[in-house]
């Protein structure tokens, strides 16, 4: 009997219904309850916190990305393990029963965590600009066996304007391959796509509802195994995601006032070495980076001319948030419900640099939900994509520029913390536990506590 563990990104208490038979009858047979929302509610923190049961000043993970100052880079969707400074509930079940075989399939910060077996995506990056889909896992013999079974990783529709259920399916079945193949005590998995198109058509959208039937669809054969094999099950999820009204440019607001700087490489580029503030991007927060303390009262005046920043926190304000950590920056914006904010530091889209009309996570100084899209105003984006393909697989040099640069084509976000009542992250169990019985949110404590006495490890 194994513990099953399954991060339904984007997924809340109100998509359980009719539409959701295997995940309604799951939650029939054990119990949902409201998950206290971590802050900020962007994927690695979320998991971070919750997988931790601690706070961001514990355990590092401020954001998805931060300026990492030793190497005064900004650098988004790192995936060591040593990123993480607190033992997650994958280490300390290993650590604590020795001979149990835990697997972190797919969740952020896989690369050498001490887990039995990992998977995580790990594209190969040729010298001639080619990017081909590949996995990183561990034992490194999964890697080949998996893909021999299942077909090369679908890295094109894990992220990017193709990004669609074909990747949570192929997550899915890789698991429930590993279960037929290996003795797994604890399965931990990270399915992705409900989170796609709740940002691209927003949450009460038609795209939204069939993403929703579609998720139910592809655990429903995982569910249904674990429940012949008298598995222990957890859905859970890392935030709700609300409609997208209104953009902010916090970049350009300090660019105005004199505190960014750009590099000019055939478009502007962000420049945080000779910035003396500069804002790193995150959904609905962003941290800034002030470089000499007497400029921060500069750089909050800039920021709050924008009436769509709710709130900029600091010092005291910062640490009774639990982001008192030196990865934060000195100053963090929070965005009004249904505002986001970008990471365009140009005025004008003729000087954007190359990168930003393509899906570039690792080279854009902040996150781009528009990479999702593709750019409406092109005429033929999809035989585009195709024709660079065909160009790149002969040898020849081209750029994947499809992506727009209207932020108004977002239509979902998140990252602000979900209030108590609202619909925000859950957990559901296939088992009746009596931390499930109570009112109001569970903590992130106990929700690393939940997993802890499910995988009979206690607390």
């Amino acid at each position: 009997m194994a513990l099953i563990i399954l991060d339904v990104v984007g997924l809340v208490p109100s998509m359980i219904g009719e539409s959701t038979p295997h995940l309604q009858s799951l939650r029939n047979s054990g119990g949902m309850r409201r998950l206290e929302c971590p802050f900020p509610a962007v994927t690695c923190t979320s998991q971070a916190t919750l997988l931790t049961g601690t706070l961001p000043r514990d355990h590092g993970i401020v954001a998805n990305g931060w300026y990492f100052r030793e190497n005064q880079e900004i650098w988004l969707w790192r995936q060591s393990h040593g990123l993480l400074q607190r033992e997650d509930v994958h280490t300390e079940i290993s650590r604590r029963r020795p001979r149990s075989k835990v697997a972190r399939w797919f969740l952020w910060y896989a690369m050498g965590a001490p887990c039995a077996f990992v998977a995580t995506p790990r594209p190969q990056y040729k010298a001639d600009g080619r990017k081909l889909p590949d996995v990183w896992t561990h034992p490194e013999t999964l890697r080949e066996s998996l893909q021999a079974e299942l077909g090369t990783f679908p890295l094109f529709n894990f992220w990017g304007p193709t990004a669609n259920e074909v990747s949570s399916s192929w997550i899915i079945d890789s698991a429930r391959s590993l279960l037929k193949r290996e003795s797994v005590d604890v399965l931990s998995v990270y399915v992705p796509h409900l989170d796609y198109d709740l940002q691209r058509f927003g949450p009460d959208s038609i795209e939204a509802k069939r993403a929703i039937g579609a998720v139910d669809r592809i655990l429903g054969p995982m569910l249904t195994e674990a429940t012949a094999r008298g598995d222990k099950v957890i859905v859970w999820s890392e935030y709700g995601i609300e409609s997208a009204r209104a953009v902010i440019h916090p970049n350009r607001l300090l660019r105005e006032a004199g505190l960014l700087a750009v590099r000019n490489e055939d478009g502007e580029i962000l420049d945080p070495v000779a910035s003396r503030a500069f804002a790193v991007a995150d959904h609905q927060v962003a941290h800034v980076y002030v470089r000499d303390r007497a400029d921060i009262a500069r750089a909050r005046a800039a920021l709050a001319t924008d009436p769509n920043i709710e709130s900029i926190l600091d010092g005291a304000s910062l640490a009774s948030e639990g982001l008192d950590h030196p990865r934060s920056g000195e100053l963090l914006c929070v965005a009004r419900t249904g505002a986001w904010f970008t990471y365009y530091p140009w005025f004008d889209d003729a000087k954007a640099p190359d990168f930003a009309r393509c899906v570039d996570i690792h080279r854009k100084p902040g996150y781009d939900p528009c990479e999702l899209v593709f750019d409406p105003k092109h005429p033929a984006p999809k035989f585009g994509a195709a024709w660079r393909l065909l160009k790149k697989s002969l040898g020849f040099r081209t750029t994947f520029n499809l992506i727009g640069l209207d932020p108004s084509i977002v239509k979902g976000t998140h990252g602000r913390r979900s209030p108590p009542s609202g619909d925000g992250p859950l957990v559901m169990t296939n088992f009746r536990h009596t931390g499930l019985d109570d009112a109001g949110a569970l903590s992130a404590s106990g929700f690393r506590d939940l997993i802890l006495h499910a995988a009979g490890v206690g607390g």
